[in-house]
C-alpha cells in the first residue's frame, strides 16, 4: 500500500472511530425521559453535529482510499476500526473487554492483516 493510501486509511480509521465515539458520548448525554426528550437532547447536543461532520469528511476520505486501493483490500483493513472502537469504549467509556470479546476480535484482526494486508 502507498504512503498516500497509508494517509487516507488512517484519515478513515480516526474519522470513523471519533465518530462512533462522539455519537455514543452524545447519545450518553442525550438521556431524557420519554422518546420526544431524549431525541430532542441529542438534536441539539454539540457532540452529535461534530460526530457528523467527521462522518463527512470521513465519507469523502473512504471514496478517495477506494479510489487508490483495490475494494477488497480497502473494506478489509478498514476492519480495523473495529478494535479501535472498542478499545476506544473501554478506554472512554469503562466497556467491558471480556475474554470471549477478546478472542472475536483477535480472529477478526488476523483475518484482516491475512487478507487485507497481503499484496496483489
Amino acid at each position: 500500500m502507498s504512503p498516500f493510501a497509508l494517509t487516507l486509511l488512517v484519515f478513515v480509521l480516526v474519522g470513523n472511530t471519533a465518530g462512533q465515539l462522539l455519537f455514543k458520548a452524545a447519545s450518553l448525554r442525550a438521556s431524557r425521559p420519554g422518546w420526544t426528550g431524549h431525541w430532542q437532547a441529542l438534536a441539539f447536543d454539540p457532540l452529535l453535529w461534530v460526530a457528523l461532520l467527521i462522518y463527512g469528511f470521513e465519507f469523502f476520505m473512504w471514496l478517495a482510499f477506494l479510489s487508490v486501493v483495490p475494494l477488497w483490500q480497502g473494506v478489509m483493513v478498514a476492519c480495523i476500526d473495529i478494535l479501535l472502537v472498542m478499545l476506544g469504549g473501554r478506554i472512554f467509556f469503562g466497556e467491558q473487554i471480556t475474554g470471549a470479546r477478546m478472542l472475536a476480535i483477535s480472529l477478526i484482526a488476523i483475518g484482516v492483516l491475512l487478507v487485507g494486508g497481503g499484496g496483489a
